[in-house]
């Protein structure tokens, strides 16, 4: 149902309620009006990586996996899983009258704030460093999850409107200080993206304020989303955020002051309970009833336009859609695309026929916790790494295990000495050909302030190791002197020096999702090929980066940081060699086409992902380095060279003011075109170059 259509028969309905039930409706649990035939509805879901918090469900990569595979429709094809799943669920559930939290169709996803800094314990929320990514992933997750039908499939929200990536323990009181160009450079464009381009649905605030205004009453951005962006859908706070404002920000004084601000400057839900206050806040004049009217018929036409009063081609979705076989194979698909090969002396992949005997060790090797993530779902089975190799090689291959030690405590039993596994590990590794090693962390380690239980700070991390008894662990294998395989599991950067020197290859498997460990096993012993790349800067150490709190963007990610990384942003290897070996930019009425030439020199056929980057040569406000401007996932047969052409935006080619506007600066730019950065370090981990090409325009 179109906008126009569906807002005709919210504004019908909304007229024959009276003031109370308008006001009824802003809450995320809206009451019911049997009179009218309005049934309650709860509009909180989530559906990040899979429909969370609801029962079963398909779980795939955590969103900083699925950012790793580098490939907007592999997320569509996700969202549309989220979509279908959820759509199944809200049929079989509203025909039990069951409208609980968790079962409707308004999923609060996907989360395309920036992930600035790596303490951030929600980085693994969002799709990466990088704006460009992250709106060309967020897109593909929208247009996935609403589709294209006559009624919406599902409604998407953008979250959290805006500049919001931590630290977590300052969330609800933090006022971020943002200059202009910053907030237009980097941390805007994904927002912007998922309003023009993929018409999402739901705007959700963040806790903190923005150069003074709290993001959930902010006429600054509601100017720029309303106003400059021409968003039609509705806005909700993010969690008991219109609270902090007379609690936390000190902005109101009472709780009817922070509903009216709210609700005046365009917030129309309330994911928390300070809306009781609305009609309170009316009866004292700080708000009119024009302005709850206005609220609640955004909200009744995204639930017009979901067909939940009409009637829509989904209501007959059956329930066994839910985790089947083909949403199974699409999740362990996506996991097995976003593992990212740090290092390789060429001991992968392995071979069954090399190896008598294999050692599976680590605190992840065998964790559910570590497949998931947050916002997760509940799968009905989870193949943890452990369980992947063990189904792989049967009874091929002899498999020895060893937690080898907690994930952060000293020891695994409460009555044990300190390193109670220690040796165990180190017997497992003695008796065996090859070791994999298994370290990393999971949502309790590094999560949302107030779903932790660490011993960290408040979800976020507070530096980039491992934590130490996990590090012993890898200084004890690797003394044992077998060939090791590290898979490290988070959702984030991690020191990865000591496992780069000492072992002989290094994956990040990230947060891989129920059907995780299958993936891995099958990637480990080369039926295809890592093909994921970082999307996300690993930097050499905590102490180059600016104040956690500091969002200024200078010295951070890949286009501003002024040292070497220890893995860059892009990067990842393969079993094969993919080579750009040529490269052209050709002028279109839409801006350039790139035409390049790879070749895959290896003897292995793999996915690697061609990317192209752009500096502005002469321009004071471009930034540091350069920036992605485009990306193509390509397969290739071993010594096949194949053509691809990746389009390059206008956009790429203007530079942000000190003033926040977009402008033409400099004639004369730099492309650079390959499976990576063109950074030195890129080049030295992958020994390929890039190509350059120069171009005035």
């Amino acid at each position: 149902m179109r906008r126009e259509e569906a807002r005709k028969k919210a504004e019908d309905l909304v007229s024959q309620m009276t003031l109370e039930e308008k006001a009824g409706q802003l809450r995320y649990d809206a009451l019911p009006v049997e009179r009218l035939n309005v049934p309650a509805y709860n509009w909180w879901n989530e559906g990040l990586h899979g429909v969370a918090r609801a029962g079963q469900a398909t779980v795939f990569p955590q969103a900083i996996g699925m950012a790793a595979s580098f490939d907007p429709d592999l997320v569509g094809k996700m969202a549309e899983v989220v979509a279908e799943e959820g759509r199944a669920k809200y049929n079989a559930f509203s025909s039990l009258e069951d409208r609980d939290i968790y079962k409707g169709l308004t999923f609060w996803s996907p989360n395309v704030n920036i992930f600035r800094d790596p303490r951030w314990g929600r980085g693994h929320e969002t799709y990466g460093e990088d704006p460009y990514l992250s709106s060309r992933l967020g897109v593909a997750f929208v247009k996935g999850l609403q589709g294209d039908g006559e009624t919406m499939k599902a409604a998407a929200c953008a979250k959290h409107f805006a500049v919001h990536s931590g630290p977590e323990a300052t969330r609800h009181e933090a006022n971020v200080s943002v200059n202009r160009k910053d907030m237009e450079e980097t941390y805007l464009p994904a927002f912007e993206a998922l309003v023009k381009e993929a018409d999402v649905e739901a705007v959700m605030g963040a806790y903190n304020r923005v150069n003074g205004e709290p993001c959930c009453g902010s006429r600054v951005l509601q100017d720029i989303l309303r106003g400059r962006w021409g968003f039609e859908g509705h806005f909700v706070s993010d969690c008991w955020a219109i609270r902090d404002f007379h609690e936390s920000h000190m902005v109101t004084a009472t709780a009817e002051e922070s509903a009216a601000m709210a609700i005046n400057l365009g917030c129309d839900l309330n994911c928390g309970n300070t809306y009781l206050h609305i009609l309170k806040a009316y009866e004292k004049g700080l708000v009119t009833e024009e302005t709850i009217t206005e609220s609640a018929v955004r909200l009744f036409t995204t639930r017009f336009m979901l067909g939940l009063f009409d009637g829509s081609e989904y209501d007959r979705i059956p329930y066994d859609v839910v985790e089947c076989k083909e949403h199974l194979a699409l999740a362990e698909k996506a996991a097995s695309e976003s593992f990212v090969l740090l290092k390789n002396n060429g001991i992968l992949p392995l071979s069954k026929e090399k190896i008598n005997t294999i050692g599976i060790i680590g605190p992840n090797a065998d964790s559910r916790k570590a497949l998931v993530g947050n916002y997760h779902g509940t799968a009905s089975n989870y193949v943890t790494l452990q369980e992947g190799l063990q189904s792989y090689l049967g009874d091929d291959v002899r498999i020895l295990t060893s937690v080898g030690c907690d994930l952060f405590r000293d020891r695994t039993e409460p009555l044990a000495c300190a390193r109670d596994r220690m040796a165990e590990a180190k017997i497992v590794a003695q008796n065996s050909d090859v070791v994999i090693l298994c370290v990393g962390l999971d949502e309790t380690l590094e999560g949302e302030e107030g779903d932790t239980g660490n011993s960290y700070a408040s979800g976020d991390k507070e530096d980039l190791k491992l934590p130490l008894i996990q590090r012993e662990l890898m200084e004890e294998i690797s003394k044992i002197g077998k060939p090791v395989v590290l898979c490290l599991m988070a959702g984030s950067d991690i020191d990865m020096s000591y496992a780069a020197e000492h072992f002989d290859a290094v994956m990040m498997l990230w947060y891989p999702g129920s059907q995780g460990g299958a993936a891995a096993a099958k990637i480990l012993f080369g039926e295809s090929s890592p093909c994921g790349k970082l999307p996300i800067t690993f930097y050499q150490s905590i102490e180059e980066l600016p104040d956690f709190e500091d969002y200024s963007m200078k010295g951070r990610t890949y286009r501003y940081m002024e040292r070497e990384a220890q893995y860059p942003f892009g990067y990842g290897l393969t079993y094969g060699n993919v080579r750009v070996t040529a490269a052209s930019a050709e002028e279109t009425d839409h801006g350039l086409v790139i035409t390049a030439e790879a070749e895959n020199f290896g003897t292995a056929a793999v996915k690697d992902v061609v990317q192209v980057y752009v500096k502005n040569l002469h321009s004071r406000f471009a930034v540091r380095n350069y920036s992605l401007a485009g990306f193509l996932k390509t397969e290739l047969q071993p010594g096949e060279k194949k053509t691809v052409k990746i389009p390059v935006s206008e956009a790429a080619f203007l530079v942000v003011d000190e003033e926040g506007q977009r402008i033409k600066d400099g004639d004369e730019f730099e492309l650079f075109v390959g499976c990576s950065q063109p950074d030195k370090r890129s080049c030295e981990l992958t020994g390929n170059p890039v190509i350059f090409i120069k171009i005035k325009r």
